[in-house]
């Protein structure tokens, strides 16, 4: 489910969502990210429905607001991975 990009991003910037690593190498973070029902989206459209979705208040969010928010992490290819902490 989580490609070797996704999996790096997580490894790379866990930290902006906790306050120690909980994954030290790939396999750690593809469990970790299993377990937390992690998900990819392919765009910042897709961020903003996941969280209306789960009914996460966006209202009068901007756009670059959702996707400073520290469960969401830029994959770098115009994915997001969203980690519900």
């Amino acid at each position: 489910m989580f490609d070797e990009k996704v999996l790096q991003c997580f490894l790379d910037h866990q930290m902006q969502l906790y306050p120690e690593p909980v994954a030290e190498n790939p396999k750690e973070a593809e469990e970790f990210l299993e377990e937390c029902m992690a998900v990819v989206v392919n765009s910042v459209k897709e961020v903003w429905e996941f969280f209306e979705e789960e009914g996460i208040d966006t209202e009068g969010a901007s756009q670059e607001e959702i996707l400073e928010a520290e469960e969401v992490f830029a994959v770098g290819d115009g994915r997001y991975l969203i980690v519900e902490g």
